[in-house]
């Protein structure tokens, strides 16, 4: 396979002083097959990536709305502790409608926006980032002149595919929780009729995000969406059915409080609050710019940021119900924990069997005397 690495611009210099830093063919296809890994496809999938690629032909266009949110999904997509990931969506797809990293304003921006809706008529990918308001019109977020539901509703129109990202767009997030002043909901809240991919977190892992743009504009189809819109192969399983913690929860060793010995240790965060059992993502398989940093990584419980009906509708600290229990949720452990007996009860013990034994044979010497027998002495 030819493959000419991609040139990717940074703000570092070479030791030349002036050529830009380029990613090789080594980094540049570990990245390409981790994302196919993630969505479930195979090591050739990221070959096929790469050529097109490298042949200027994997380049969907991408517009990007931000409505009800903090931009937190597109800062943590651009601020990974991997840089190369960013980097490189960026060299993968034509961003032409991003108003975080739009170099333009005002007239322009808005200009650019119909000329990209108008140069991939059909054919782009439409990332939302946000909650829509509904409320009073739509009033609670506007840009230039245009509520969010008509900018949305006017852009999905002509997009390829529909993409939320984090749980705002996806669910209406932190915008909709109680008492949802804006009447905030999520892109399936207004566009309807067609298949809205969600990719909720807070913020999602931009793995995922790849994975799904890179198979669509590949393979022409959209991976398996589960009943809320999530690829499965990120959301198909429970964050505790592969929790690094999960044989703590096995063995019945709980952290109580935070900074207590067993909470040191390393110990299952089920009782602190953790979400994990209800909770569908792969945050612990799939790391965020290959490190460690996500909640139960760090020590602190699952919020649940991927769950419609736990993310701001449930206390940080409450603990849920466990989906689809299996062994040895489903039975007490092999070494059950047992309480000591203090002295005080060992001692009122002993007076009641003292006096069972004395009532019983008090009874056994009336009894003998009723049928006219003499008790033996000797006994």
């Amino acid at each position: 396979m030819s493959f000419d690495p991609l040139p990717l611009s940074t703000s570092q210099e070479t030791a030349a002083g002036d050529t830009p830093h380029r990613m090789d063919r080594r980094r540049f296809l570990k990245i390409l097959m981790t994302a196919a890994a993630a969505v479930g496809l195979s090591s050739t999938t990221a070959l096929r990536w790469a050529e097109a690629a490298a042949a200027g032909k994997l380049k969907p266009s991408v517009i990007w709305l931000h409505f009800q949110e903090c931009t937190g999904c597109t800062e943590s997509l651009l601020r990974t502790s991997h840089p190369d990931i960013a980097r490189l969506i960026l060299e993968l797809v034509s961003l032409d409608y991003h108003e975080t990293l739009l170099a333009a304003a005002g007239h322009q921006a808005e200009q650019a926006l119909r000329d990209a809706m108008a140069a991939r008529k059909g054919e782009y990918v439409l990332v939302v980032e946000g909650a829509i308001p509904t409320k009073d019109g739509g009033i609670y977020c506007m840009i230039g002149g245009r509520t969010a539901r008509e900018m949305l509703e006017e852009t999905a129109r002509d997009a390829g595919a529909i993409i939320a990202i984090g749980s705002c767009a996806s669910f209406g997030g932190l915008p909709a929780a109680d008492p949802n002043p804006t009447g905030a909901v999520g892109v399936g809240g207004v566009v309807t009729g067609r298949p809205v991919v969600t990719i909720p977190g807070c913020p999602p892992n931009p793995y995922n995000f790849l994975g799904t743009v890179l198979q669509y504009v590949t393979m022409g189809r959209l991976p398996e969406l589960d009943a809320l819109g999530r690829p499965r192969f990120a959301y198909g399983r429970t964050i505790h059915e592969h929790c690094p913690r999960r044989p703590h929860f096995d063995a019945g060793h709980f952290a109580e409080h935070y900074g207590d010995a067993a909470h040191r240790e390393g110990a299952c965060l089920y009782r602190l609050g953790c979400k994990g059992p209800m909770t569908h993502a792969n945050c612990s398989t799939q790391h965020f710019g290959e490190t460690n940093a996500w909640p139960i990584g760090i020590g602190h419980p699952c919020i649940g940021c991927t769950e419609q009906a736990l993310l701001w509708r449930t206390s940080v600290v409450e603990t849920v119900e466990i989906e689809h229990p299996t062994p040895p949720d489903t039975y007490p452990p092999a070494h059950a924990e047992h309480g000591g007996v203090s002295p005080a009860a060992t001692g009122l013990a002993g007076l009641a069997a003292g006096a069972l034994l004395g009532a019983g044979a008090a009874y056994a010497r009336r009894l003998d005397r009723e049928l006219g027998e003499e008790p033996d002495e000797e006994a």
